[in-house]
């Protein structure tokens, strides 16, 4: 008797290890600030906010966050500064096992724009499938399926507008993952696109992840190349560094400086404009800082 497969992961996170190493504390498009805190009831606010170098706008958000674990239910409120308000609902493991159900919501009383989203995710040992329905946009109806066996991973994802009654967007994946490393080939946009990524676990210290994309609808051809690895200078510090085809190198600095306070420190250089200050669209180079405080 084979023994029980582990629950895959979801469509939307195959490949994860790769694009976390690759996007993740690399704060140099600005400065961004998150703030964290928790209540004696259980009721979480975060309040953050954004400063894009490029546009000079400010950005931000509250967000107010209360679980109940006893009944499986989670409500989350945010008004950002854009004057949207968002709300989602949560339910999980409380009609079946392994079944959980969101709706999530948006209004914009200025423009009156308003979005209503109903999702439906299912998981059990070797499947993950989610489902999801955009009520006023089209309606469009999409799911996917991530099947997963001894490591092995293949998944799918399809669009469908109700109203026109045709498909809109197709992808397919397949992957693989062990402890120390993982392999991803994503076939997207109705298959235009393509992607492989790996992520590989060198030792406890040190990780290293590369991502190549190829468009075959793109004029310019070619496979865009990003590779990175991370290093870990002890338990509290972090080191990032990635480079891209195009030449341009970022480095991301992650620091601990005490529980609940983590620093972030982002650059960009691009290497073919080193003298350079500025360009055409901006400037050469980037720079900027993250800051989250957790309590």
């Amino acid at each position: 008797m084979s023994l029980p497969q582990p629950v895959p992961p979801s469509w939307k996170d195959l490949g994860k290890s790769s694009n976390d190493l690759l996007t993740k504390d690399f704060p140099f498009s600005g400065a961004t600030l998150e703030v964290k805190t928790k209540t004696p009831s259980g009721v979480v606010f975060k309040v953050g906010g954004n400063r894009d170098n490029k546009s000079n706008i400010i950005n931000g958000d509250i967000e107010s966050k209360y679980t109940n674990r006893k009944h499986g239910f989670t409500f989350t409120q945010t008004w950002t500064t854009a004057n949207i308000l968002k709300s989602q609902f949560e339910i999980e493991n409380q009609i079946a096992k392994g079944l959980k159900l969101d709706l999530n919501t948006t209004l914009q009383p200025e423009k009156g724009n308003k979005s209503a989203l109903i999702n439906a995710a299912y998981k059990q040992s070797g499947v993950h499938t989610r489902a999801a329905l955009d009520v006023y946009k089209g309606p469009t109806f999409t799911a996917d399926t991530v099947l997963g066996r001894d490591g092995f991973l293949v998944g799918a994802e399809c669009a469908y507008n109700v109203t026109e009654g045709n498909i809109t967007r197709y992808a397919a994946a397949v992957g693989y993952n062990a402890p120390e490393y993982a392999v991803t080939i994503h076939g997207l946009n109705n298959l235009n696109t393509f992607s492989a990524s790996y992520y590989h676990r060198v030792n406890a210290d040190v990780e290293a992840g590369a991502k190549a994309v190829y468009d075959t609808k793109a004029t310019y051809g070619g496979v865009a190349l990003e590779v990175g690895a991370k290093t870990y200078l002890d338990a509290n510090t972090a080191f990032k560094a990635k480079i891209n085809n195009s030449g341009v190198l970022a480095l991301g600095y992650v620091q601990n400086i005490r529980p609940g306070f983590k620093a972030s420190f982002g650059l960009a250089l691009d290497t073919q404009k080193l003298n350079d200050t500025t360009a055409a669209g901006g400037p050469s180079h980037k720079v900027g800082a993250s800051f989250t405080f957790e309590s």
